[in-house]
């Protein structure tokens, strides 16, 4: 059985709702799942699990949240290389650029990611939580 972790940052609560569609979607295809917010997450714990779903909204001017996320980010950017990863946020403007610059940050450290991002508009609809689901079981 594959453990995977869901590790996120929700500021209104649109990125809660996708990591736990994240987490449904791995435990349903068979995986040993945790999750966890940026605050609770350490590089020291990436090698404890076999894939990895990270989801962060964008936030300012299409970034990574700063204050939490993106220093936790940055300090497990180093074990990515081999490790299967998701990504997955949500956004209020913009036209996804924070996550197409991330997806090439994580390919540009070696990681393999399991399936494409899944970004949502503001609340995810059912449409966005199905693509959440998804992206979980492909870390499975």
């Amino acid at each position: 059985m594959k453990k995977v972790a869901v590790v996120y940052w929700s500021g209104t609560g649109n990125t809660e709702a996708m990591a736990n569609a994240v987490a449904e979607g791995a435990k349903s295809a068979g995986a040993e799942v945790s999750v966890f917010t940026s605050a609770e997450f350490s590089a020291s714990m990436m090698d404890d699990f076999d894939g990895i779903a990270f989801g962060c909204p964008s936030m300012g001017a299409e970034v990574l949240e700063e204050e939490e996320f993106e220093p936790m980010f940055s300090e497990c950017e180093g074990k990515l290389g081999g490790k299967s990863i998701a990504l997955f946020g949500s956004y209020g403007w913009g036209d996804g650029e924070w996550m197409r610059n991330w997806e090439e940050q994580c390919k540009g450290a070696g990681a393999y990611l399991t399936s494409d991002c899944v970004i949502c508009n503001e609340m995810p609809n059912d449409s966005g939580l199905a693509d959440c689901r998804a992206l979980g079981a492909s870390l499975a």
